[in-house]
């Protein structure tokens, strides 16, 4: 029997390329929905800048975010079960004012 062959009816082969395999780094995420799917925005805040880039979007059904969500709370679950509860603040986050810019002032 040929190896495809043996391979299980609902086993799928992903590929993952090395641009994607490398991440890309979000702080910020936006979410809205219709009755048919949601859009979430990842994006990428800096400090001391007006503008914020969306660094990717991702649409999903309904039913795809549902498990999404359910993905993530028990991921969640498992990664403070091993490293402990994740706090949170109602404050935004403080960084540094020159934290990803340059000095552009003449001296």
């Amino acid at each position: 029997m040929d190896q495809e062959e043996k391979k299980p009816e609902n086993q799928i082969n992903i590929e993952l390329t090395d641009d994607v395999a490398e991440g890309t780094y979000a702080n910020l995420a936006m979410i809205a929905h219709s009755n048919s799917e949601f859009v979430i925005d990842f994006i990428r805040m800096m400090p001391g800048l007006p503008k914020a880039k969306v660094k990717s979007r991702i649409i999903l059904t309904p039913e795809h975010a549902k498990r999404l969500y359910m993905a993530l709370q028990d991921n969640l679950k498992k990664y403070e079960g091993q490293f402990g509860p994740i706090g949170k603040t109602e404050e935004a986050p403080k960084f540094p004012m020159n934290f990803g810019m340059t000095n552009t002032d003449p001296q």
